[in-house]
């Protein structure tokens, strides 16, 4: 059998949050930890998590696994345990939570909002389509792969430190993706509103983003290349 701990709290009912054991059939140690939360749920139907696609594409089923944020649907609970017996699931770290594995995201998706996450663009509408050369749309690849799990940004410790005011590595690895994409004509804009102490500089590249993100994306990398753009402008 396999041990496994998980996080429960419901408001309405417990005092603080605990860790439940549960144990899970050997068989499971080849199917993916959403598969393991369903048979748990079948087993107590009061356990709460999100999921929505089941193929690592919508990004709701992000948790904290053994340490480290996933997407539950596409993390084989073998690789999770490694050489461990135990599977410990918890929501993600940095956000409130709701109940059980569901949080709130509600600030972390204020964040995305905030860079404007559409093409600021007034010249007139061609009859088809705005082009872009191969080049150009190469500069987007490893940017718009990005579906908004949260696992980077609930995984930074910036975030946890700033979480008002540091944008966060999900809405910095877009914000890179507009101010780089030829059709956009918001660059002054979009380069006005990062320019304070926390926005973007509030990072002290730690990692972590990079570490978890389930598309093998480089948040990380897209914080430090909006930095040089960013002392480009300044001086």
């Amino acid at each position: 059998m396999i041990n496994v701990q998980i996080y429960r709290y419901h408001p309405e009912y417990d005092t603080a949050p605990y860790m439940q054991s549960k144990t899970l059939p050997e068989e499971f140690r080849k199917r993916m930890v959403l598969d393991a939360l369903q048979y748990l749920r079948e087993e107590d139907p009061t356990l709460a998590y999100r999921r929505s696609c089941r193929e690592g594409v919508c990004g709701s089923d992000g948790m904290n696994i053994n340490g480290k944020n996933w997407l539950a649907c596409i993390k084989p609970v073998a690789d999770a345990l490694g050489t461990s017996n135990t599977l410990v699931i918890r929501p993600l770290p940095g956000m409130p939570v709701i109940r059980d594995l569901v949080v709130d995201q509600s600030l972390f998706f204020s964040h995305y909002e905030k860079i404007k996450p559409w093409l600021i663009n007034d010249d007139p509408a061609p009859a088809i389509e705005r082009l872009q050369t191969p080049e150009q749309r190469k500069q987007l690849d490893g940017l718009y792969e990005c579906i908004l799990c949260g696992c980077c940004t609930s995984q930074c410790p910036s975030w946890w430190w700033n979480p008002e005011k540091y944008r966060g590595p999900s809405a910095l690895l877009q914000s890179l993706r507009f101010l780089l994409d030829s059709r956009d004509r918001g660059r002054i804009e979009r380069m006005d509103g990062l320019q304070d102490p926390f926005s973007v500089f509030r990072c002290r590249s730690i990692g972590n983003c990079t570490w978890v993100c389930p598309k093998g994306l480089n948040p990380m990398g897209a914080i430090g290349r909006i930095r040089l753009e960013l002392m480009k402008e300044s001086t």
